[in-house]
């Protein structure tokens, strides 16, 4: 008698739910037809959101950073699911999709990942733009190239928030701006990046300075207005006159997943055991920047460098309950800081020693090739890069050749000149 197919179903494909899928499918068990995988994901590609600020400059190209999951999952036996999960019956092991369907499930991941949080401040909601998705580059791009097409002399724009995002951000706009137009970059604390080592926050502060960037610390947005943002600090108010105005600082929780009935922290996160799995459905896994684990004495940050970790932790342990092995515990190995600085500038902070500039660049480029989703796209992306380089390369040096001959050519004619 067969034995039934264990049902494996993993809700997002970001960082954590395609990850945690393409370990999965590595598996014998998966191989051999014994488990099916199905990748619920709404939209058609993946994201690998940390390269997603080359697109404002034109360093990289939209294939690079966001292949179609049709593409990283061929041959991979994961069945992809182009919906939204709209709700989840925990009790009864089923996810509801907006399409009507039904996915009966006996373990799910949870890795649908956070949305853009809008305060409760005039006027944000109606002219703020995110920086989270390709839609989301495409809107600040056009929004830039309308205002350059008007002839304005100069554009403001300003970013709320000093976190990681905020402040790559910056870097990458005041570049593609450059002497057209200014950035105004607003942190409520103290300092931007505040949970980054001191040398990255210094790092970050000069190239920030360097790009005549304008920075507004321990200082709160209290409106936003269609060409201007009101801002506070020590209850004194500030009008600063913007063109656009970017939000990056806060994220929430979907709906439904806030609407699931198990334990959740204050600010809606997923409570977890250390092996990722909810802590009163030992079923579900969830990872990534709606989870939280309990208790925890380490603080986990929400990037694709931990989510990618979790997703090898995720998939081991379902194996592991599947099999009835021991349960792995996740802990977070923190290899280092990586941010661009700005076009071809970067900085690399790893065990103590910190790399910027080009070089950097480079470093962080290639350590993100190694990170994405499937050999064949990194050997695609790779290619591409290196050719890119060679042209540079040969561009570089017939310069420096055609440089070469007029000098000598000038040296020449300035001793027939002289009678020599």
């Amino acid at each position: 008698m067969n034995k039934p197919i264990t049902k494996i179903c993993i809700l997002g494909g970001g960082f954590g739910g395609l990850y945690t899928a393409l370990d999965l499918s590595r598996l014998t068990a998966v191989k051999s037809g014994q488990w099916q995988i199905t990748l619920v994901e709404p939209k058609d590609h993946f994201l690998f959101t940390p390269l997603l600020y080359e697109l404002i400059t034109g360093e990289l190209q939209r294939w690079e950073i966001a292949p179609s999951y049709r593409q990283l999952l061929t041959g991979t036996q994961v069945n992809l699911k182009t919906q939204k999960a709209r709700n989840i019956d925990l009790n009864n092991h089923q996810v509801y999709l907006e399409n009507e369907e039904i996915l009966d499930y006996d373990y799910l991941v949870l890795a649908v990942g956070v949305r853009n949080r809008w305060p409760a401040i005039p006027g944000l909601a109606d002219y703020g733009l995110t920086f989270r998705s390709l839609e989301d580059v495409e809107k600040l791009q056009t929004a830039i190239h309308d205002l350059e097409t008007q002839g304005k002399s100069s554009i403001d724009l300003a970013i709320i928030g000093g976190g990681p995002n905020g402040v790559e951000l910056a870097c990458k706009v005041a570049d593609r701006l450059g002497k057209k137009g200014k950035v105004h970059l607003v942190e409520k604390n103290e300092e931007i990046l505040q949970n980054f080592p001191k040398s990255v926050r210094v790092a970050s502060y000069r190239s920030l300075l360097a790009k005549n960037v304008s920075l507004y610390l321990n200082t709160g947005l209290k409106e936003v207005a269609a060409n201007s943002i009101t801002v506070f600090k020590d209850n004194t108010n500030e009008v600063i006159p913007i063109d656009l105005l970017l939000w990056t600082a806060g994220t929430q929780a979907q709906d439904w997943i806030n609407n699931l009935d198990c334990q959740k922290t204050a600010q809606g996160k997923l409570l977890t055991r250390s092996s990722l799995q909810l802590i009163d459905y030992p079923e579900v896994f969830a990872l990534g920047d709606l989870a939280e684990i309990y208790p925890s004495k380490q603080v986990i940050p929400a990037t694709a460098q931990a989510a990618y970790q979790a997703a090898s932790v995720v998939a081991k342990n379902i194996s592991a309950v599947i099999r009835k092995k021991s349960l792995k515990p996740y802990y977070y190995l923190h290899l280092g800081d990586m941010l661009t600085l700005g076009k071809q500038s970067a900085l690399v902070s790893s065990f103590g020693i910190n790399i910027t500039g080009r070089l950097a660049d480079i470093m962080r480029r290639f350590v993100y090739i190694l990170r994405l989703p499937s050999k064949r796209h990194q050997l695609k992306v790779f290619q591409h890069w290196a050719k890119k380089i060679l042209l540079r390369l040969r561009y570089s040096q017939v310069l420096s050749n055609t440089k070469s001959v007029e000098y000598r050519l000038h040296i020449r004619r300035g001793k027939r000149q002289k009678g020599e």
